[in-house]
């Protein structure tokens, strides 16, 4: 048995760096072509000049930005196909409930949940006509448990299944199987930044596996649930956090 995305047409949203960018990096190995989204349109033009790899393209997508998402969603429009759409640009502001403001709220949601919402609806219409297609949206174990400051993350991630499970029962006569991947604790870079070596420690303590998440754990299922060899698991939740959730 072997992964095959031979002639298959992937879009990463958050595709530059961390989870989205290990994701597009192995599914260029299995010979996907990929289109990978980041939100600084000065870098993506930048990663255009010097990429080398014919299978991959990176697209300006800001959720934040209509004018970005509508010429997005005009790109899209203009692709003969789509087979997979991985849903994985998120952003997260910590504060406390009392202490946040409405444009917090606005931005989490239209990042989180309304642009994966858009992208689903534009998308799956092109994944009917081939009658073939994966969604799988990138959630986080905070769409099921949650830690101060953290309401409006929690919310969205929740809200993010709910658009996976809601998905798949409109989609699945279709043969387009969604799904939801929910990483916990992560070791990128943006984890080493803001946290120091002695609250890693006493992070990893915490995870029954003993240590935190790599991005090739994360990647690895994504591959898996946008693969050949997934044909029947649809509407889930599939948590990745080491144990962490269930203690």
């Amino acid at each position: 048995m072997k992964f095959n995305f031979n002639n298959k047409l992937v879009i990463v949203t958050g595709g530059t760096r961390g989870i989205g960018k290990k994701i597009s990096e192995d599914l260029i190995t299995l010979n996907a072509d990929v289109i990978s989204t980041g939100t600084n349109k000065e870098e993506i033009d930048l990663l255009n000049k010097k990429n080398k790899i014919d299978k991959l393209i990176y697209k300006h997508l800001n959720f934040l930005d209509k004018n970005s998402l509508d010429t997005f969603t005009k790109y899209i429009d203009s692709l003969a196909k789509i087979d997979v759409l991985i849903n994985n640009a998120g952003i997260n502001r910590l504060n406390e409930i009392q202490n946040y403001q409405d444009n917090d709220l606005d931005d989490m949601f239209k990042v989180n949940l309304a642009g994966p919402f858009s992208l689903t609806r534009t998308v799956s219409k092109k994944m009917i006509i081939n009658n073939y297609g994966k969604i799988l949206n990138i959630g986080s174990i905070f769409g099921t448990i949650s830690k101060p400051k953290r309401s409006i993350y929690t919310s969205t991630k929740s809200g993010i299944h709910g658009l996976t499970i809601g998905s798949s029962n409109d989609l699945s006569k279709y043969n387009i199987l969604c799904n939801t991947l929910s990483p916990g604790f992560v070791l990128t870079d943006l984890t080493k930044k803001n946290l120091s070596k002695s609250e890693l420690k006493k992070l990893e303590k915490q995870i029954p596996l003993g240590r935190l998440a790599s991005v090739n754990d994360i990647s690895s299922t994504a591959i898996y649930l946008t693969s050949n060899l997934n044909y029947y698991l649809t509407g889930q939740n599939i948590i990745v956090d080491g144990g962490f959730s269930n203690i």
